[in-house]
């Protein structure tokens, strides 16, 4: 009877999350008549299952297809510990005097103000998002180039004026967030025009580091940016599965996983 109950529980979970597009714990509990942690154990299931995506206090429905593009809003709810132990540790390949550039995306915005303390830094950068903070810290040794171009969902600037400005340059390192992680289709994104302004920034540079938390693998969106193989570097959390982590092993040059610390239930 108890699975049973648990399986009619997660059911309508699943229902709410989908009908609403998201749901809070605390609504969740008092929709269910259980105790916060019975909803957290059963958002852990149902998130591993692949049926919603778990974020900090809530959950979130999961996107089905490759060429939704999430906004910025939802994404940067997601996997909150990860992106953050992903973007500190991704901080220190920074040194200064370097140029480098940051693409659009959640976990490269968490990256972005992790950089207070590098010295005469130059970014480039296609993401209003990391712009917005970075212009925040009023440095006089702090240079950021804006790309231009059309905004898309998750705040990015994209398109022939973003290609253009970014094949002008070349930078030291570029810092990728991406929608999917696969061994065969590499590196996607959703967004056409994103595809083509990050191919960009892969060829203004001779070290690409793609920052993934766990759940980008296995995932395939609409449009190829690169192959595994073009990336020099990639840093994870360590949620992700001894299988993937083999087979970047085989693919790219580095591959770093970061403890999360994170035991929540």
């Amino acid at each position: 009877m108890p699975l049973v109950l648990a399986a009619l529980r997660r059911a309508r979970i699943l229902e709410e999350v989908r009908r609403s597009g998201g749901a809070r714990v605390t609504h969740l509990t008092t929709l269910l008549g259980v105790s916060d942690m019975t909803v957290r154990r059963d958002l852990e299931v149902l998130d591993r299952q692949g049926l919603l995506a778990k974020v900090h206090g809530g959950a979130t429905a999961m996107e089905t297809a490759s060429a939704i593009e999430p906004g910025f809003e939802i994404t940067s709810q997601r996997e909150l510990r990860e992106k953050e132990v992903i973007a500190a540790r991704a901080a220190t390949l920074v040194h200064p005097g370097m140029a480098v550039a940051i693409t659009a995306g959640s976990t490269t915005w968490t990256l972005a103000r992790h950089l207070f303390d590098v010295a005469d830094l130059t970014v480039v950068t296609n993401s209003l998002k990391v712009a917005e903070v970075l212009h925040a810290q009023q440095r006089r040794d702090l240079t950021v180039v804006l790309t231009g171009g059309l905004r898309t969902p998750s705040d990015g600037l994209v398109g022939p004026i973003a290609v253009q400005a970014i094949r002008s340059l070349h930078v030291d390192l570029v810092f990728m967030g991406v929608q999917g992680v696969d061994e065969r289709a590499g590196l996607t994104t959703p967004n056409l025009l994103e595809a083509e302004t990050n191919r960009a920034f892969v060829d203004s540079t001779r070290r690409l580091v793609v920052l993934a938390d766990h759940t980008k693998w296995g995932k395939v969106a609409l449009a190829h940016i690169a192959p595994l193989s073009a990336v020099s570097t990639i840093i994870t959390d360590d949620r992700l599965s001894s299988e993937a982590a083999e087979v970047l092993a085989d693919q790219v040059a580095e591959v770093i996983v970061i403890p999360t610390g994170d035991d929540e239930g």
